[in-house]
């Protein structure tokens, strides 16, 4: 369930909620000179995955033609997360709308964002630095200091922009959640958005889930919903149509829009988006293991135009594929430990009859020899764990501070992949803890000073997140993988699927009417 609102005790708790009250008021004494107040639009799902974050990217970029726009979600739970230009970590979701709305991702943009560690332990960031490992029951009594953190990033973010758009977390209507739900009816309750509420046909019961949470909001967060949005509808609308005509009559609200189900890819959100994941027809098939707290997956969306990318469970097979991928994981200890006496010897198997092998960030970490823990990164306590020894590298956690920024590197790694394009430049961003160190003879650096490549050059391991968005690093792994099947690889011109997305909404809700809210005209 998305919708997780773990408290924590945030450092001068009670100051960032009195300097959250101030900055809200000189917020909106610099809107009025500026000639407007801020407008605010609210997106509720009435489930996890009905479309949220889809629908608040393509409406920051609609609404960007007119208005100055950012996005917000007080709270995140995800190990999809992104860095800003200034070394701050937020869902990747956020990011991705900034983008849309035309600004920089900021950390006010998602002031609170839990990371899943295992064992109902997240890592809990706040305004895009690490403040601690709590336990879901650590955060209950500190509701005030986190509404503070949440108003106060909202407040800075309505003192520069014409509209925010919000989106909401899971389900809307979790009543047992709302004394402490800070991301949906929190938020909604001391913004005062619009608000519209999107469900999802594709589950099935969309026009129960749909009066239901409606029925069970709060009497003061109803009356701000003025609208509803039914998404990944496949079929025939004309069926829908009485369904719809009712729904308005028992509800008093417009359905302002069917959004057909839609192939445009925007970067997921979380997990649960990998199990809408189909397989394909390309030639070339790469495996990414699923570790039990895999993040950043994202980093491997960008190659699904070009091959089959399966997600493999511990006990599958892994013969037959062209290159294999170690992904991030929120615990590189505990996943390894869960990847010992399954999938290690596969690997292992795999890598010797020269298949690639990539490790992204804690992937890197496993395909080394050894992790040297004191206790930061697992559950378990201190502990010293041997790595599958594909590289010759070490890990050591000794301290509980994390690396965050954007990077360019220069490719330094020989080999069959690396050798391509050795000496040109690449882009991305680090979030990891620990320090990765090549041992004597370990052979070299891939990127710079990141990173490790085998002397054979199929086996890789960084640190950089968003490497195959670079269209260099890209061409060569996968055209490495089409010439070992006698075919060529052709790289086509990446669209804008955000623009791509934005239409299509566009083309299926009534824009006019969510304009005609946002000037408070008549609707």
């Amino acid at each position: 369930m998305e919708n997780r609102t773990w408290l924590c005790h945030g450092q001068s708790g009670h100051g960032f909620y009195a300097v959250g009250t101030f900055c809200r008021y000189v917020g909106s004494l610099r809107a009025a000179e500026r000639g407007y107040m801020t407008k605010n639009l609210m997106v509720f799902g009435t489930s996890s995955h009905a479309g949220k974050s889809m629908l608040v990217t393509a409406l920051c970029r609609c609404l960007s033609r007119k208005y100055s726009v950012a996005p917000f979600k007080a709270q995140n739970m995800s190990l999809n997360s992104w860095i800003t230009r200034d070394g701050k970590e937020i869902g990747i979701a956020q990011a991705i709308q900034a983008k849309a709305a035309g600004v920089d991702p900021s950390a006010d943009m998602n002031p609170v964002l839990l990371k899943p560690k295992g064992d109902r332990i997240s890592q809990v960031v706040l305004l895009g630095q690490p403040y601690a490992d709590k336990k879901a029951g650590e955060y209950y009594d500190s509701i005030d200091e986190m509404m503070g953190i949440v108003k106060g990033a909202y407040d800075r973010l309505a003192s520069k922009y014409e509209v925010i758009v919000i989106e909401g977390a899971g389900g809307a209507a979790e009543i047992n959640l709302y004394h402490r739900d800070i991301v949906n009816i929190g938020t909604a309750r001391f913004v005062k958005p619009h608000i519209i509420l999107v469900g999802d046909i594709e589950r099935g019961g969309v026009f129960a889930s749909i009066y239901g949470t409606l029925e069970l909001l709060p009497d003061d967060i109803r009356p701000l919903v003025f609208g509803i949005i039914i998404n990944k509808f496949r079929g025939d609308i004309g069926l829908l149509e009485p369904g719809i005509r009712q729904l308005e009559a028992l509800t008093g609200l417009p359905v302002l829009g069917v959004i057909p189900y839609t192939e445009i890819k925007i970067p997921s959100e979380d997990s649960v988006s990998i199990k809408d994941k189909n397989s394909n027809n390309h030639p070339v098939r790469i495996a990414v293991v699923r570790l039990h707290h895999i993040s950043n997956f994202t980093d491997f969306e960008p190659l699904e135009k070009y091959a089959d990318i399966r997600y493999v469970e511990m006990d599958d097979d892994l013969a037959g594929y062209d290159a294999i991928i170690l992904p991030g994981t929120k615990n590189t200890i505990d996943d390894l430990a869960k990847l010992k006496g399954k999938l290690d010897k596969k690997i292992i198997s795999e890598a010797k009859k020269g298949t690639p092998i990539i490790g992204i960030c804690g992937g890197y970490q496993m395909l080394g020899e050894e992790i040297i823990d004191s206790g930061i990164e697992g559950t378990g306590g201190a502990s010293s764990v041997k790595g599958l020894g594909l590289l010759q590298v070490s890990t050591r956690f000794c301290e509980y501070k994390k690396k965050t920024e954007q990077v360019e590197k220069t490719i330094t790694g020989n080999g069959a992949i690396l050798g391509q394009i050795n000496g040109e430049k690449v882009t991305g961003y680090e979030i990891h803890m620990g320090e990765t160190l090549i041992d004597n003879g370990g052979g070299g650096h891939a990127f710079g000073d990141d990173g490790c490549v085998s002397e054979s050059g199929l086996i890789v391991g960084t640190y950089l997140h968003g490497l195959f968005e670079n269209k260099n690093f890209r061409s060569a792994f996968l055209g490495y993988l089409y010439k070992r099947r006698g075919m060529i690889f052709k790289s086509e011109e990446e669209g804008d699927s955000i623009e791509e997305l934005a239409h299509f909404v566009e083309k299926n809700v009534n824009m006019e009417l969510i304009y005609r809210r946002l000037e408070d005209e008549a609707a």
